[in-house]
């Protein structure tokens, strides 16, 4: 179970995340700060495990706390919450598990939980290593993302587009750049357009001369070259074909 504290100068905000939340059964205990003062101090008088922070916050900024408790001995998790699409490099490097925007998604928030649950369960603190961030261009905006949200990369030419939970986004990297380039990153190479991210494989279909992943949601043909390889995959991970 995850204590957490919740820290934004703006009440509604703490509100709205705390609710949504005390929804998630892996929460135990939310404590709730409108400064950065007061998340502080709440570290001070209750066990806590995960930091939701707001990056603008009046004195004390969440990435000024963050900086802080980095000098812990066991810092908890942080997760910074923002409308700001800007500061997710520097969040990053300050080695947060995740950075979430306004407004918050339910979907989304669930999987910050799952990180934390997954860096206590390990028996890490919140200084995991910083993963590794992709800059991408939306819109005539660039944004950063993690590589672990991406679900698996679609060739399109001399591009690929990249797809995570929320979105996709078109890189000029070809495919076989990042084959090579994220293979030691659990990305798998399962058809000539298609690269996986195998944590994120829900489901495998084979029958009728044909293969198929599930991956979060969408149906992913495997060829037949690449077959015998993704089988052997599969087989490491456990995660065993269902027959058709």
């Amino acid at each position: 179970m995850v204590n957490v504290v919740i820290a934004d100068d703006e009440l509604p905000a703490v509100e709205e995340l705390a609710f949504l939340l005390a929804k998630d059964a892996r929460i135990e205990t939310i404590h709730r700060a409108s400064s950065g003062a007061e998340a502080l101090r709440a570290l001070e008088t209750h066990d806590v495990d995960a930091l939701f922070l707001d990056i603008h916050m009046p004195a004390l900024s969440g990435l000024d706390i963050a900086r802080v408790i980095s000098r812990f001995s066991r810092p908890p998790a942080v997760v910074f919450v923002t409308a700001d699409e800007d500061r997710a490099l520097e969040a990053f490097d300050l080695r947060a598990v995740d950075y979430l925007l306004k407004p918050v998604r339910m979907e989304r928030l669930a999987e910050s939980v799952r990180r934390i649950c997954e860096l206590m369960e390990s028996g890490q603190d919140g200084t995991a290593a910083p993963p590794e961030v992709i800059t991408v261009d939306q819109g005539g905006i660039s944004r950063m993302i993690r590589r672990d949200e991406i679900r698996y990369v679609q060739a399109q030419g001399d591009y690929a587009r990249l797809h995570t939970a929320e979105s996709s986004y078109l890189i000029r990297i070809p495919l076989n750049d990042l084959e090579r380039q994220w293979a030691d990153a659990g990305f798998l190479r399962i058809h000539r357009s298609y690269l996986v991210a195998m944590s994120q494989v829900q489901q495998v279909k084979i029958g009728a001369g044909r293969a198929s992943l599930m991956v979060g949601g969408a149906e992913l043909p495997v060829s037949r070259r690449h077959l015998p390889v993704v089988r052997d995959k599969l087989e490491a991970t456990r995660l065993r074909p269902r027959q058709q």
